[in-house]
């Protein structure tokens, strides 16, 4: 049977612990224009996170082999077309391990976040050989960028969907898994998970931005609706425009469940580093859309509103999503 504790007590022990393996539960819990493209085939190339990427001006995005050019902002953006979903899994396990050692290094933590969908099954080359034996997952500490206010055993939950498809799969310490306490309304599960960020910044496990004042996590991965939401934010809705919050709450989400909590776009933009992985043609139309340099700040999809503010985001795609791309 699952068990809860008190948010304020979970969180000042900064044990927004979810035991994974018993089943328990205990809540604590304006557009980048370059961009880097490399069409990655049966042999994927892996940029290096420690070695700069060609950014390339975004009318000559889509073309390979066009001359470097220099960012003019703090942050990279750089796009990957692999030919098959085996292809960007395998690329995408090499560049999340060799994150995980940079900053298992770096700070003695990796902190990293996942969402919903396909994404958990892009993320199973790292549940094999090498990267079971060689990754250290005792320095893993892993977070939801959004959640359905669901039982964590309910088809729509996305812990479920990441225990079932890798969580059970990798040696992570069960209490560096941070789940939302379920049984809470979404409002109070927003304001519990946001209280246990908090105290896993006082206590050094999650980095703090200088440059914004929101937490800092080292890996976001993240995938993209066909409308182009992200996380739980959803186009044209007010949460796109909160600004204070880390973690809020929804009720009305145009794709059910329709209770969830999610985390907002300063905390999604203060990430060091964030993977967007979106593949199938269903999707070829916000990523034209994200990617394209014909883009107005009147009707940004929550896709294009992903802009870091010092850091480096790297699209793993297929060939049907950039499918819509000139010159792809």
């Amino acid at each position: 049977m699952s068990t809860s504790v008190s948010a304020s007590a979970a969180a000042a022990a900064a044990a927004a612990l979810l035991p994974i393996l018993t089943g328990r539960r205990a809540p604590p819990a304006s557009r980048v224009p370059g961009i880097g493209r490399r069409r990655i085939g049966s042999n994927p190339r892996l940029f290096s996170s420690s070695a700069p990427s060609p950014v390339l001006p975004a009318a000559a995005m889509a073309t390979d082999g066009a001359a470097p050019a220099a960012s003019d902002t703090g942050s990279k953006k750089k796009l990957l077309v692999f030919d098959t979903k085996e292809d960007l899994a395998v690329s995408l396990a090499k560049y999340t391990a060799e994150l995980s050692e940079k900053f298992a290094a770096e700070r003695g933590a990796f902190t990293v976040v996942l969402s919903g969908g396909s994404l958990i099954d892009a993320l199973s080359k790292l549940t094999e050989p090498p990267y079971l034996e060689s990754v250290d997952w005792s320095k893993w500490h892993v977070f939801w960028v959004d959640e359905r206010v669901v039982p964590k055993n309910h088809e729509d939950s996305n812990y479920k969907l990441a225990f079932d498809g890798f969580l059970s799969k990798v040696p992570i310490p069960p209490g560096q898994v941070y789940a939302i306490n379920d049984a809470l309304s979404a409002e109070g599960a927003a304001d519990d998970y946001e209280a246990c960020l908090k105290q896993l910044v006082k206590n050094g496990v999650i980095a703090m931005s200088a440059a914004t004042g929101f937490p800092r996590f080292d890996l976001q991965l993240l995938g993209m609706g066909p409308d182009g939401h992200i996380a739980s934010l959803f186009p044209g809705h007010p949460l796109l425009n909160e600004k204070e919050r880390w973690v809020t709450y929804i009720k009305d989400s145009p794709k059910p469940p329709p209770e969830r909590i999610t985390f907002t776009f300063p905390v999604i933009n203060s990430s060091a580093y964030i993977a967007m992985v979106v593949t199938g043609a269903g999707k070829a139309g916000p990523v034209q859309k994200a990617l394209s340099d014909k883009q107005t700040s009147s009707d940004l999809l929550p896709v294009e509103m992903a802009v870091l503010h010092d850091g480096e985001f790297t699209w793993f795609t297929d060939k049907p999503a950039v499918s819509m791309l000139q010159n792809k």
